[in-house]
């Protein structure tokens, strides 16, 4: 890829280590809040701002504001040998009053350099009254007054993290800056005068200079222009995308509804509006000549797995075979002994495809796949393995797709000719961020619950009641019944969350002895799915402490309880998630929700909506509105894009306007060969949009 890209970029590209200041230990740092290349450095946007351009007498300068005074040094005050806790003091002044400076533990010959009695000096920093007298602890700026254009300035304030110092992060920024180079402009010219917004160029170097809080803001022109650039990248590259998949030739599946018929006799339900509506949309498409990739969005419990049965059995009735691909084994299993019986009634082969089959029987399960005496097919994403033929892979369906990338997705549709693809998640996804991460499918939406599900009870309650938490999981075990107890992510921590999460192991096991059971994200795999097993089984451990979320879907209709533990650093989607785990059995289920006080107002708005709703879109717009794109799934393990610069919550019309324009340039120029054509195709490099560049490149 680095070989085709436009050789304009490659200064961008090069690795962070190349820029002054930055060597291999503060590399790591700067990979923390920015990332490893040039590129990353120039996305890395001020959060604020000093200015520190007043320039007030001594005896004037205000307690509480920045102040940049010029002073002359009067005197060193050294702290007594040994006591280390005295500062070391420097009294200046000018003709109006006097200053000290106040430097803890100040370093003798580096002062007496920086501040020689009798010369004066430019300093700059906060000015503080302590017993009747002005001083300044630890100034920013100290300079000879020949170099005041240096600190006479605004200051642009990055975000940055502990032992990365301002000065040589801005100073990395200023050299990364001046790599960035004149690019060929890739906006449609009309649309940028009317928005008023500067070159490439200009927008950057405006972004990274604030002269006041305004310029702050998401919506200036030069912000907007930058948001708008990295929201068209991500719509062009998705369209690009949807455009080779239309390309490629589907065939039309069309099954007769015969084995439907049956397994719908056989459910103890009628299936619900939402997945009639959902099948009649997934009928059409697979009837058509083009190939299918649509995304079915299903709160937890709302019948997901019947819909993506059915799709199956419609490509079995058309004489080809489906296959189920999930995240974990032990989901793959449960979906297995779910659907088997259901099969059955209609004469149709289910095989489970597991790390567990060796030697002869997994040899003989995979000659029955590869012969098509099996019919649908489930497993993990062992499914992509070279060994595993299908005789005809008519459709495939995928569970939980933010667990799988994009390659994994075309890989598995690749096992078999012109194969439709289901995508399903149960991850309530706002529309904005739907159209970021899944602007190249078609979008159907389950937004009813199967008759029966009883709503799940959710309590907030305070850690300070922890005691009482204790004792009503005792009361409930006691009954029989099963409780989910998960910990709390702290700081992305796998040690610490591990560490919180043995800790209430340990307090749990002392009251409840071996009913208690642990999981949390260092376990191997197969240790993993040994212990949710259990938990599983009756006569089981009926108590499961888990510091990771607990598996999407996984399924213990025995479990009644879910208690989360700082319910306020979770995601309300992931929240949300948790949630669904319980009351599954047809019996009551409660949620509580532990919080430490105080909480902040977004953190009580958000359990709030948790307590009051169980409409998994409305939680998930309302996420978004209240903390924001990025962080609204655990971004981290959702699989949709982050962006750096662009706020969705902000930006939502130019996501719009960006989707409309990226469907208008395919439609004049598919293969982005015009002059703007070319252009674009280095806007898909700068963002790194990795997966159209290489659709472009295949044709």
């Amino acid at each position: 890829m680095a070989s085709l890209r436009p050789s304009i970029l490659n200064p961008l590209f090069a690795a962070a280590t190349t820029l002054p200041g930055i060597g291999p230990r503060l590399s790591v740092l700067v990979e923390k809040v920015a990332g490893t290349k040039v590129v990353d450095l120039l996305w890395h946007l001020p959060s604020g701002l000093t200015d520190r351009r007043f320039t007030p007498k001594v005896g004037d300068a205000p307690a509480g504001k920045i102040a940049t005074l010029t002073v002359e040094v009067l005197a060193h005050a050294q702290p007594p040998p040994g006591n280390r806790r005295v500062p070391y003091k420097i009294t200046c002044g000018d003709a109006t009053g006097k200053l000290t400076l106040v430097f803890f533990h100040g370093d003798q010959d580096y002062l007496e350099r920086m501040l020689p009695v009798g010369d004066t000096r430019m300093i700059s920093g906060k000015v503080e009254v302590f017993d009747g007298k002005r001083q300044m602890t630890h100034p920013d700026h100290i300079v000879p007054v020949a170099q005041a254009h240096q600190v006479l300035r605004v200051e642009p304030i990055y975000p940055l993290t502990e032992g990365l110092s301002p000065k040589i992060l801005e100073k990395a920024i200023a050299a990364a800056l001046a790599k960035a180079p004149e690019m060929p402009e890739w906006q449609d010219a009309p649309y940028r005068a009317r928005q008023n917004w500067p070159a490439w160029i200009d927008a950057l170097r405006t972004a990274h200079a604030p002269q006041n809080e305004t310029d702050l803001a998401l919506l200036t022109p030069a912000r907007s222009r930058l948001a708008y650039d990295e929201l068209l990248s991500n719509q062009l590259a998705l369209a690009l995308m949807r455009l080779k998949r239309r390309k490629a030739r589907g065939r039309s599946l069309q099954g007769d509804g015969s084995l439907r018929k049956k397994v719908e006799a056989a459910l103890p339900y009628k299936l619900t509006g939402a997945q009639q509506r959902t099948l009649a949309e997934i009928d059409t498409d697979m009837r058509s000549e083009d190939r299918m990739l649509r995304l079915l969005q299903g709160d937890v419990g709302s019948g997901k797995t019947v819909v993506a049965l059915m799709a199956m059995l419609a490509a079995v009735e058309s004489g080809t075979q489906a296959a189920l691909m999930v995240p974990t084994e032990i989901l793959a299993q449960q979906h297995a002994e779910t659907l088997q019986p259901l099969a059955a009634v209609a004469g149709v082969k289910i095989a489970l495809i597991s790390g567990r089959v060796k030697g002869a029987a997994r040899a003989a399960l995979l000659e029955a796949v590869r012969s098509g005496d099996v019919q649908i097919v489930i497993g993990t994403h062992a499914l992509f393995q070279k060994d595993i033929e299908f005789a005809d892979l008519g459709l495939a369906v995928i569970d939980e797709q933010h667990r799988f990338g994009v390659h994994q997705r075309l890989e598995l549709a690749d096992k078999g000719r012109g194969t439709d693809v289901l995508v399903m998640t149960a991850t309530p996804i706002p529309r904005t961020l739907a159209l970021t991460a899944y602007g190249d499918m078609d979008v159907s939406r389950l937004d009813e619950k199967p008759p029966g599900r009883k709503p799940v009870d959710t309590r907030l309650i305070s850690l300070d009641r922890l005691d009482e938490m204790v004792d009503a999981v005792s009361r409930a075990v006691a009954k029989g019944g099963k409780v989910y107890w998960v910990c709390p992510l702290v700081e992305e921590s796998e040690t610490i969350d591990l560490a919180a999460a043995e800790e209430r192991f340990r307090t749990l096991q002392y009251v409840l002895g071996d009913k208690v059971t642990l999981v949390h994200g260092k376990m191997k795999p197969a240790a993993k799915d040994a212990a949710m097993e259990a938990f599983q089984m009756p006569g089981g451990p009926q108590v499961l402490v888990a510091t990771t979320v607990i598996e999407v879907g996984v399924d213990v209709p025995d479990a009644t309880i879910m208690i989360v533990e700082h319910a306020e650093r979770f995601g309300l989607a992931q929240l949300h998630q948790l949630r669904g785990r319980v009351g599954r059995g047809g019996r009551e289920g409660t949620c509580l929700l532990l919080y430490s006080s105080p909480l902040t107002e977004t953190a009580k708005a958000r359990l709030k909506i948790m307590r009051d709703t169980e409409d998994g879109f409305v939680i998930a717009e309302e996420d978004l509105r209240l903390r924001g794109g990025g962080e609204v799934l655990g971004t981290r393990q959702s699989g949709l894009p982050v962006f750096r610069i662009a706020d969705i919550t902000v930006h939502g019309d130019l996501l719009a306007t960006a989707r409309d324009d990226a469907k208008l340039i395919l439609s004049l120029d598919a293969d982005l060969e015009t002059e703007r054509g070319q252009a674009l195709r280095t806007l898909l490099y700068l963002f790194e949009q990795d997966d159209a560049i290489r659709t472009l490149r295949s044709g």
